[in-house]
């Protein structure tokens, strides 16, 4: 073969290969750079709701506050620990399914027509069993997730929960955790690895007069926000001014830095409201590192158990 020929055939060879690494290319979905760095504003709110022990009291005063934001274009809402029942041994052993379950519904319906997620405490029972629960209804009234504390504080009337929450809810992926769960930072590090990206938390928390434990609350929700790039949205009870009872208030919402963009007072009963600018992303470098084989089978627990039911 002359030197000629053997250019040409080289020339064909480099050819070939060029068309087979577009068609690779080509053949592989990948998502415009703009469509996944580019943020969605999602608009939440932390409302810091004090309850009585009247259910259907509770859920009309839910349902009124959950129209008026809606209105003013606030896409998720988040209320207390046991918000639906009040948070009183006596008030959750009390409470009778059928009427904790027809709250329950017409706050769906209320999602449904006023096209606002809601996330809210409630108490949930089975089979002779209590769970303290996180209802997640989406914009349609859809239950996209009822998740139990995993981490009980005490409260031996309830059952722990059986499963790491991972939804989405309005288009973002999310996860929930429930007031003693904050100080288990693997309940936001796993969903966090899967691509969560808003934890939200809803609370009840020790009460003014335990002033130790203040501190200790904030700085666990800020460690969990900036040690896993999430935002977080806390809502916990008031305290009541006349005799200090009920929790401390302080309902706040965190940036993915970790600091506190806003916070609430000890005593009111206020809504928080800010829009966060959420991009795509999941947390790589625990995976990367020495315990990343156990992250993974962490991750791949929660997925496979993830919505499980409460039974």
């Amino acid at each position: 073969m002359g030197e000629c020929d053997m250019k040409c055939q080289a020339q064909i060879r480099r050819a070939k290969l060029i068309c087979c690494v577009v068609l690779v290319a080509a053949s592989v979905p990948v998502a415009p750079v703009a469509a996944q760095n580019q943020p969605v504003s999602l608009k939440v709110a932390a409302v810091q709701f004090r309850s009585s022990s009247r259910i259907e009291e509770n859920a009309n005063r839910m349902r009124d506050i959950l129209g008026r934001l809606a209105e003013d274009g606030v896409r998720v809402a988040v209320f207390p620990e046991c918000a639906l029942t009040g948070y009183r041994k006596e008030a959750i052993l009390s409470a009778k399914a059928e009427e904790v379950a027809s709250a329950e519904e017409s706050i769906r319906g209320l999602c449904r027509q006023k096209k606002i997620a809601a996330i809210f405490g409630s108490v949930y029972k089975i089979n002779g069993r209590i769970y303290n629960s996180a209802v997640v209804l989406d914009s349609q009234g859809e239950l996209v997730e009822r998740y139990a504390k995993v981490y009980l504080a005490g409260e031996q009337w309830f059952t722990p929960g059986n499963h790491i929450s991972y939804f989405e809810l309005d288009g973002v992926p999310s996860t929930v955790m429930i007031c003693h769960d904050e100080r288990y930072p693997e309940l936001v590090r796993l969903p966090a690895i899967q691509g969560a990206r808003v934890a939200y938390y809803i609370s009840h928390e020790s009460g003014l007069r335990q002033e130790s434990k203040l501190a200790p609350y904030r700085a666990q929700l800020m460690a969990r926000a900036v040690e896993n790039r999430v935002f977080i949205v806390a809502a916990n009870a008031p305290s009541d001014p006349k005799n200090l009872s009920g929790s401390h208030g302080q309902s706040r919402i965190v940036n993915e830095d970790g600091n506190v963009m806003k916070e609430a007072s000890f005593f009111g009963e206020e809504i928080l409201v800010e829009t966060l600018p959420v991009k795509s992303a999941q947390l790589q470098r625990p995976l990367k590192e020495l315990m990343g084989d156990w992250w993974r089978q962490g991750v791949e627990s929660m997925m496979k158990n993830r919505r499980r039911p409460l039974d």
